[in-house]
């Protein structure tokens, strides 16, 4: 078996290409994906190479955990979801290829176990539900509820919008990019200049930046809690003393969970929360490196998703 895939063959060098696919077994779906969204954070590390080093890393490799399309195939145990629309966080099943994420192409092969069903009718923001889990497992997991996010990218709106939809008040949000500052549902989006508040109980901060521990740690309560939710390519350190003086905690919230999506879906079913305004560039698969330079260099792009309908 083989598929058109997105292929990162070392950094900065990305494009489409064949790749070999290993046959799927009993428990297997095959998927014939639709729409793939490209992370702003963990994949533009991997295409200037400066991704932290994780254990599946490597060149070549094929990027993407953000896919939704529909099963066409399955191995014998799994027939019974053939037809179905899936989400699907990425794939392995690659020959000769690293799939430390996987998603970006046009067929995989995955574990029926790691497929999450959606409703037909959904169409290519469902790709953004990795991303909403995300922002779930971040607000599910933290001490008390977050009152302060800091960027307003694509995974801070959708952190706002869930909280508030979780029945939480309004979050305040932090954006330097005065550009950016549009799209708010229901919270304030400001400058960390323009914000006076010094008693924060809750910062998540998504915006990856690793000197916002300082920044923050000014603006935190006594005993309040500062939850680390980007992704880091240098090392976050802050001063000691206004930690001390706050008796602060650090936390750091790792990947989603299977009940932070299932909670997401709840939200999305009871249309407390939407996912609207959040993809702000489609381009068909056929003209990756180009989506891919957008999604990473063009500050007007949130979030970019590849239509894979017309490849084949």
């Amino acid at each position: 078996m083989h598929t058109l895939a997105i292929l990162l063959s070392a950094p900065g060098k990305i494009g489409l290409d064949q790749v070999e696919l290993i046959p799927p077994t009993a428990g297997d779906l095959v998927v014939d994906v639709d729409f793939s969204g490209i992370s702003s954070g963990t994949e533009r590390l991997l295409w200037t190479g400066r991704m932290p080093h994780f254990p599946g890393m490597g060149y070549p490799l094929v990027p993407g955990y953000e896919s939704v399309g529909r099963v066409v195939d399955a191995g014998a145990d799994a027939r019974h979801r053939i037809g179905e629309t899936v989400f699907v966080p990425g794939s392995t099943n690659y020959v000769g290829v690293r799939g430390l994420f996987g998603g970006s192409a046009r067929t995989l092969v995955v574990p029926s176990a790691r497929v999450t069903t959606i409703a037909q009718n959904d169409n290519s923001q469902s790709v953004l539900l990795a991303l909403a889990a995300t922002a779930f497992h971040a607000m599910r997991t933290a001490r008390a509820p977050i009152d302060l996010v800091v960027g307003h990218g694509a995974l801070g709106r959708l952190l706002a919008r869930i909280i508030i939809a979780s029945g939480h008040p309004a979050p305040t949000v932090w954006e330097t990019n005065v550009a950016r500052h549009a799209g708010s549902c229901g919270y304030d989006v400001t400058t960390p200049a323009d914000d006076p508040r010094k008693d924060y109980r809750s910062i998540c901060d998504v915006s990856g930046s690793a000197t916002i521990l300082d920044d923050a740690m000014a603006r935190l309560a006594r005993g309040g809690e500062i939850i680390l939710a980007g992704f880091y390519e240098d090392r976050p350190s802050f001063a000691f003393a206004p930690a001390f003086m706050r008796e602060a905690s650090i936390r750091i919230a790792a990947q989603w969970e299977p009940a932070d999506l299932h909670g997401v879906q709840e939200l999305l079913s009871s249309s407390a929360l939407q996912l609207d305004q959040i993809i702000t560039h489609t381009q068909d698969a056929a003209k990756a490196a180009q989506a891919y330079r957008t999604a990473f260099e063009d500050l007007d792009c949130l979030k970019m998703v590849l239509d894979w309908r017309m490849c084949s």
